[in-house]
């Protein structure tokens, strides 16, 4: 049997390759009706684009129907059809070939350069826990999730600024926020020692404010550096105080001191001292961050070239609430919820609290982390959304990961009963018994108006189980979604940077649908007959590489599973 991660990147990029010369034409299928008959498809559109009289050659149909490589799934055949050119993969062997190896789908993808060492500032955490808004609450989550992102794929990240807050930590810690603490500011000695010549008198001759030390000239910064673009055309002078010389000391701090030996080097923009900052703030705050950067470049020889932000959009909602009183907000929702459900109170009780804790992060982070982040988010304060039966909310993903934990609790306590066998080694399952739902059947092709079209219809295909769905859509295509949450577009020109953070939650949401809804219409478990269980333990090791996927998926959120709701 094959070995080696199978990949979509890599079969796309096959298969434009053996396209020929242009523009990458094939494309993924992830909508159901279509996976039924095809998994890729280059559109005609594309093809006639590219090749005289809209023909495919027969020797392109052939190479592509023959492909082979590193990473790529093998074809099983490769057909024109009035959508295009379509492609269907070999299922049983992608799902020995993927099913074998579960835990390497659980991973990111092999970075192809040594990770970058980024400094991760969110100013938001300097302030007290009561005065936190929305908007700021939203970059602080973005930076946790960006943070563990970037650490997944190897990348080596200080967390800046420390939280002196007691308050604010026991409230990072409710949501699953994973930063440093601190009980001091950071020493400003070497800072104030450095730059006072460099500092301004007040104009005029006049007496600087108390507390100002002296004034910087921004613009000329600007000039200096040639950096101008995307910076506020009013920022001008900045009034340097000791509270500013702090917030600079300690991201100096964090450039200069590096625990371990981390990998070096900057993938995205490459720096002489290796390294990178990325602000993220709200899009209230960013005229200030502008200020800073500026100043730390002109007080510190050893500040990074490269300096990004990432503004995250305003939040919207129908009530002005602080961060904390939404959090109280969504945790009374939940209990509620649970209440209704289960038909008595169990906020007080201490089983509860840890499940009730972990769903109000769930469904804060799902809310304030499915928008891109540098989009307006309008946020729905009703607790409609908190229901498990909503598809769209952290809570309907934590509970169909309970359901998860149910089913294979309830496969464990029926084989301590004997009513199942211990599952069997892996290599030794029949994936072909997943293949249920595929029955498209090709009749014979004749050429139509320079397309070789089927001379009879395919049979319609039987409702699909799902198996294939859960696979290519969630399993297969996982460590390079890992990836790309990871990436930071930050090579170009200019101030800014932009994530995809949103792209996890979205994720998760979609394979837990595609789950839910396979889980409703197939019965795991089935009686005890021996001619049965083949079939059961090829579903429970889909289901297993699910359960790990959807695990790997939540730690990126800073969620852990839960095993009931």
């Amino acid at each position: 049997m094959a070995t080696g991660r199978l990949g979509v990147g890599e079969t796309l990029g096959a298969l434009n390759t053996a396209l020929g010369p242009g523009e990458p034409v094939w494309f993924k299928e992830t909508r159901a009706r279509h996976l039924r008959a095809r998994d890729f498809l280059a559109p005609r559109p594309a093809l006639q684009a590219r090749f005289e009289d809209g023909q495919v050659p027969e020797h392109v149909v052939r190479a592509v129907a023959g492909l082979q490589g590193p990473g790529v799934a093998p074809v099983l055949r490769c057909e024109p059809t009035p959508a295009g050119l379509a492609l269907q993969l070999q299922r049983p062997a992608v799902f020995e070939r993927v099913l074998g190896a579960v835990t390497a789908y659980a991973a990111p993808a092999a970075p192809a350069a040594p990770g970058p060492r980024v400094v991760l500032h969110c100013p938001a955490l300097r302030g007290a826990l009561g005065a936190l808004r929305l908007s700021q609450l939203r970059a602080v989550l973005v930076a946790d999730h960006l943070a563990r992102a970037l650490r997944a794929h190897g990348a080596s990240v200080r967390l800046v600024p420390a939280v002196r807050d007691p308050h604010m930590r026991t409230f990072l810690q409710q949501l699953r926020v994973d930063w440093p603490a601190a009980s001091e500011k950071a020493a400003t000695g070497a800072l104030r020692n450095l730059p006072l010549a460099e500092l301004s008198p007040a104009p005029d001759g006049g007496g600087l404010p108390p507390g100002v030390l002296g004034t910087v000239c921004l613009k000329e910064v600007m000039r200096e550096r040639g950096c101008a673009a995307g910076y506020d055309p009013n920022v001008d002078k900045c009034l340097v105080t000791e509270d500013l010389l702090s917030v600079l000391a300690e991201l100096q701090a964090a450039v200069r001191h590096w625990p371990g030996d981390g990998p070096r080097g900057l993938a995205a923009a490459p720096d002489a001292d290796g390294c990178m900052a990325l602000h993220v703030v709200s899009c209230e705050e960013e005229f200030q961050q502008q200020k800073l950067d500026l100043l730390w470049w002109k007080l510190d020889e050893q500040a990074p070239r490269t300096q990004k932000h990432l503004v995250c959009g305003p939040v919207k909602a129908a009530s002005a609430l602080t961060a904390p009183e939404y959090y109280d907000l969504r945790h009374a929702q939940v209990c509620k919820a649970a209440a209704l459900k289960r038909g008595r109170e169990l906020s007080q009780d201490p089983t509860w609290t840890e499940v009730f804790s972990v769903l109000s992060a769930a469904t804060i982070k799902f809310e304030m982390l499915s928008t891109a982040p540098q989009s307006q988010l309008l946020l729905a304060l009703a607790d409609g959304s908190i229901s498990t039966k909503g598809t769209k909310s952290g809570t309907f993903v934590m509970y169909n990961c309970a359901r998860l934990a149910t089913l294979f609790e309830g496969y464990k306590h029926s084989t301590e009963q004997g009513l199942y066998p211990a599952f069997p080694p892996v290599s030794s399952l029949d994936f072909s018994l997943l293949q249920d739902e595929v029955s498209v059947v090709l009749g014979s092709w004749a050429p139509v108006g320079g397309w070789d079209l089927p001379s009879q219809r395919p049979s319609p295909p039987l409702p699909p189980q799902g198996e294939w769905l859960l696979l290519f859509n969630g399993v297969l295509p996982f460590p390079e979604l890992l990836s790309q949450t990871a990436a930071l577009a930050c090579a170009a020109p200019g101030l800014h940077a932009t994530a995809r953070t949103e792209m996890m939650c979205k994720f998760l949401v979609q394979l837990s649908m595609d789950f839910s809804s396979y889980y409703n219409r197939v019965h795991i478990l089935g009686e005890p007959r021996p001619h049965l269980f083949g079939q059961m333990f090829a579903r429970l090791q889909l289901l297993r590489a699910v359960r790990e996927v959807l695990h790997a998926g939540l730690a990126t959120l800073g969620l852990p599973p839960l095993n009931h709701i």
